[in-house]
């Protein structure tokens, strides 16, 4: 089989960390909302599929100009928290986020991400953070710039650091240098539609959306519901 990439850049948020659901479901419970781990996995992706239906009909095309609010409503929607709970729980929800509230680990995209390191597959992180993603990683050993407890990749931006957030193409520019090949051979996997693809296409990388629970199943790109999947694409 002939590769369709030669490297692979990612996402953080959605791929290897997603919001805290030990809190988080400390916080919705009193609201009727699940605190079941895997439940609460799920409804991160509910919640990207929100925020990209509404983004998506905008001009600016980004998910960042629009209120995170979308998000915690379908989030909790899918945690079981009726509408009568609606605001109350948003407001607890709310009053979780920050930069380190991402810090859940997604174990087998890890796990993915270092079969293709044992592949010797050029892989990086190009994310939208507010410029601690690069210690949240390494924190968490899923991946680091050089030796580390992680899986070592070759470069690690963040939209606060670089100036530039997706869907604007510039923020790969680093990424893109870094590892020293085509777009056309680079693909870039995240799991928000309007800010990874649309940002992907642009750069001219080859964007995959990824979907575990088919939350985008009507959106036209390619979809991964596994980063294993990548596997088959590169070997």
């Amino acid at each position: 089989m002939t590769a369709r990439f030669d490297a692979v850049l990612f996402d953080a948020g959605g791929i290897f960390v997603i919001p805290e659901p030990v809190s988080t479901g400390m916080a919705i419970s009193p609201f009727g909302g699940t605190t079941d781990h895997a439940a609460l996995v799920r409804c991160h992706y509910a919640g990207m599929e929100a925020l990209d239906a509404v983004a998506s009909k905008r001009t600016d095309k980004s998910i960042d100009k629009i209120t995170w609010d979308i998000y915690r409503h379908a989030y909790l929607q899918k945690a079981g928290v009726a509408d009568e709970h609606l605001e109350p729980a948003t407001r607890a929800m709310r009053s979780l986020f920050s930069p380190f509230y991402w810090r859940y680990p997604m174990l087998e995209s890890v796990a993915a991400l270092w079969q293709l390191y044992l592949r010797k597959v050029p892989i990086g992180v190009v994310s939208n953070a507010s410029g601690q993603i690069e210690a949240t990683l390494a924190h968490l050993c899923i991946a680091q710039v050089g030796e580390g407890s992680g899986v070592p990749v070759t470069i690690v931006t963040d939209s606060h650091v670089i100036g530039y957030a997706k869907p604007d193409p510039r923020i790969f520019g680093d990424a893109i240098a870094a590892l020293g090949l085509s777009p056309a051979r680079i693909a870039y996997v995240g799991d928000s539609y309007v800010n990874d693809v649309g940002g992907a296409v642009a750069a001219g990388l080859v964007p995959l959306l990824y979907d575990p629970f088919g939350d985008h199943a009507d959106y036209d790109c390619e979809r991964l519901s596994s980063l294993h999947e990548l596997l088959e694409f590169v070997e």
